[in-house]
């Protein structure tokens, strides 16, 4: 009788260790409207903060789009603009630092006009957009899903410093964070001719939490089996 109830442990306690580490995932989408000229030559730039609230859980993924396009009656630069988006909670990602600006090419990046694109992890590199396969739609602007541009350093650089730094400041960054709060997107023009809009932006966050109701049906039943043996024990 004893090695029946130490295997009932056993299979209980391994059965319960599985469970605890169960989880939920959840999914979240937040749209930004803004439709606002970028400033032309201003570092100051444009921010547009959004509060997203009500999710559980901890961020475990998370992908941004972004929608810049042409400014009435002028055309988007892509090589002026510099963003980021930083989290309520941590987490820090440069989404774009004036795409296509190198030492070895053109020193003041692609002049496509906009960006319609979504940035994902594992995405290919959106400074250089051009060296892959690409797409643009009716009006000029780039499509698809990228990587983040991540170069964490002063959109003003030298061209060669945006060949030797490599991406740091990545949407992994939020990876574990609580994303109830203020949102920070920030947009910025970093040289004159070319004027863009930051029509909109949209945050879609996956959140995983742990799955309790099980675990406390486990936790029930190793009470019970415990109270179990002890009137078998005292028969």
């Amino acid at each position: 009788m004893k090695q029946i109830q130490l295997s009932l442990l056993t299979v209980l306690a391994a059965s319960w260790a599985g469970v605890a580490g169960a989880q939920v995932t959840n999914h979240y989408s937040f749209t930004v409207d803004v439709n606002q000229n970028v400033p032309d030559a201003n570092i100051s730039g444009l921010t547009s903060v959004a509060s997203f609230t009500g999710m559980m859980g901890k961020i475990s993924d998370l992908n941004v789009s972004l929608n810049i396009g042409n400014a009435a009656g002028d055309t988007a630069f892509n090589g002026d603009l510099y963003a980021y988006l930083a989290g309520p909670n941590g987490g820090y990602a440069v989404l774009l630092n004036r795409a296509g600006v190198s030492g070895t090419g053109t020193a003041f990046g692609y002049s496509d006009t906009g960006f319609n694109v979504t940035f994902a992890a594992g995405g290919n590199d959106i400074h250089f957009y051009q060296n892959f396969s690409y797409s643009l739609n009716g009006s000029g602007q780039l499509t698809g899903t990228w990587g983040v541009d991540g170069r964490a350093i002063d959109p003003a650089s030298a061209p060669s410093l945006f060949d030797t730094t490599a991406p740091s400041a990545t949407l992994d960054s939020f990876t574990g964070t609580n994303p109830n709060g203020d949102w920070t997107l920030f947009l910025a023009d970093m040289s004159a001719g070319g004027i863009s809009t930051l029509n909109d932006w949209t945050a879609n966050i996956i959140t995983t939490v742990p799955e309790p109701p099980t675990s406390a049906l486990l936790v029930t039943g190793t009470l019970l089996l415990v109270w179990w043996m002890r009137r078998r024990a005292d028969a």
